[in-house]
């Protein structure tokens, strides 16, 4: 097997249903192969929020297969499922900001989390702060930003560790378009450093902005595949 043909995220025939309703998702098969930029769409109510779910691990699915960094992450005990998380970023589309927290700890909690000494947090949080635009705003509560101003920081927290792995659900929803091509720059840079990198959105003029978007589209609960992007590994790039 070639380099980078092997997923980090494989999903085989997965369904998902809440309680005894019919399932949300149906047979449900992908793989999210490394350092790749890929793109979900579909209608609202298409099942996206429910797959980003089962991709960050906040839900278990009703049947099928999830393997991710080599490991089956839905018989994996509950007590391991932190050590899984913490290599994925997540972007949510409520934001989900701790509300007694400045802009500044918001951001700098994922690497308090891992263990990252306080002398070592100002650099790397400041700098984040100035690239999505809000240096000025380090001490400032959520409740007294703008939405877009917290989608900013929801966006700097969750790729502020480099993860493995970035889910973000709409992240440019509540920026105007200057502020979202750079946050799409962001999250290609990210890309460009080996973040795999899966946004969900409905804005098809964003999925212009990624020449080497791979498209994944939910209809009704079923995947398809206009790009090729589900079953093989994209060509890998110049000079990789």
């Amino acid at each position: 097997m070639n380099a980078g043909d092997e997923g980090i995220v494989r999903f085989d025939n997965v369904g998902l249903r809440y309680g005894t309703g019919k399932e949300i998702l149906s047979d449900i098969s992908f793989t999210l192969f490394p350092g790749r930029f890929y793109f979900l769409t579909g209608a609202s109510g298409a099942g996206k929020t429910s797959l980003l779910r089962l991709l960050y691990l906040a839900q278990r699915p009703s049947r099928g297969a999830i393997t991710m960094f080599d490991s089956d992450v839905i018989t994996v005990a509950r007590d391991n499922l932190p050590a899984f998380r913490r290599r994925i970023g997540v972007v949510f589309q409520d934001f989900r900001l701790i509300a007694h927290l400045s802009a500044y700890d918001n951001i700098a909690l994922p690497l308090r989390v891992a263990g990252v000494r306080e002398d070592d947090l100002a650099e790397p949080v400041n700098d984040m702060l100035e690239w999505v635009g809000l240096g000025q705003r380090a001490d400032a509560r959520p409740a007294t930003l703008s939405g877009g101003e917290q989608q900013r920081v929801a966006i700097a927290r969750a790729v502020i560790t480099r993860p493995d792995l970035l889910v973000a659900d709409e992240p440019t929803g509540n920026v105007d378009p200057e502020m979202a091509m750079k946050l799409m720059r962001l999250f290609e840079a990210l890309n460009r450093l080996g973040t795999t990198v899966l946004v969900a959105t409905h804005d098809m003029q964003l999925l212009r902005k990624v020449p080497d978007g791979l498209i994944m589209r939910l209809d009704r609960g079923t995947m398809s595949d206009p790009t090729g992007a589900l079953r093989y590994p994209p060509r890998m790039r110049a000079g990789e």
